[in-house]
């Protein structure tokens, strides 16, 4: 065979492949989870995602929906009403939503919550591929990782307590304590022998007597769950400072979480007299 003949078969097969991928890119993607909402809004191509959860629609979560883009209650009929060629979803989504949508024929696609920093990258590795946006993916991971280096640095490290609803405290083995570690605090959860999800009783918080507390944003109506973070020892820790916390920059495993660990900081800066 020829240069040129071969150079002609190497060209045609570049662009078969090439065609192939782009068959094989869905345009018609329907998420039904807010996590994936927000990866998928991160990397998709303009119009490549057709319809988002209502808790993306929702304020309270501030996601950016761009202009022509669906929402949806998540249930199986309107989504397969929709005819996607993706469906993103997560590790907690009502799993007979799942199932159906499974059975009829769609692609499903579940991620499982991030639980480490380390998480999201490889979630947003995940959704990339899927939508053939690698090369997207790769890029905010970059970001990402350039923007949390920018946060460190060497000053002194406040001993905080993650204290949430029934006296829920992550240690540093989870997303929430790495937040807290980038933001340049130690975890008290160490002390208490916690390095995953565990729990610290109210007495257990008082004897640690942390010099922050760091807890979740209280809700309307009544929660038995929430009654230990309003206890009236809680305020009155000796020295303890509360940390600001907008839970929507917590739940989900994103860059977002940026956010999180830059709101703290500044916490942390402006009580060393830094701020």
């Amino acid at each position: 065979m020829s240069a040129r003949r071969f150079n002609l078969c190497a060209v045609a097969l570049a662009l078969v492949g090439a065609t192939n991928a782009l068959a094989d890119t869905p345009g018609r993607v329907v998420s039904i989870n807010l996590c994936t909402d927000e990866l998928a809004l991160l990397l998709a191509a303009p119009g490549q995602i057709l319809s988002v959860s209502k808790l993306s629609a929702d304020p309270a979560y501030d996601v950016d929906v761009p202009d022509g883009v669906a929402i949806n209650g998540g249930m199986a009929e309107e989504v397969h009403a929709l005819s996607p060629d993706l469906i993103l979803a997560g590790a907690y989504s009502g799993g007979a939503t799942v199932d159906m949508l499974k059975r009829l024929g769609h692609p499903v696609e579940v991620f499982q919550p991030a639980a480490s920093l380390n998480d999201i990258r490889a979630n947003l590795r995940q959704m990339g591929g899927l939508l053939g946006r690698a090369g997207a993916a790769e890029t905010v991971i970059a970001q990402f990782d350039a923007d949390l280096a920018a946060l460190q640095d060497n000053g002194p490290r406040p001993r905080a307590a993650l204290w949430f609803a029934n006296g829920y405290a992550p240690g540093p083995a989870t997303l929430a304590g790495q937040i807290l570690d980038a933001a340049g605090y130690a975890n008290i959860a160490v002390e208490a022998g916690i390095s995953g999800t565990g729990f610290l009783s109210l007495e257990e918080l008082v004897l640690l007597d942390p010099d922050v507390i760091v807890t979740g944003q209280s809700y309307p109506g009544s929660s038995r769950a929430e009654d230990i973070m309003r206890h009236p020892v809680v305020a009155a820790l000796n020295g303890t400072k509360s940390a600001p916390v907008t839970d929507r920059d917590w739940v989900c495993g994103t860059p977002r979480i940026l956010r999180a660990v830059k709101s703290l900081r500044a916490a942390r800066l402006s009580s060393e007299g830094r701020g």
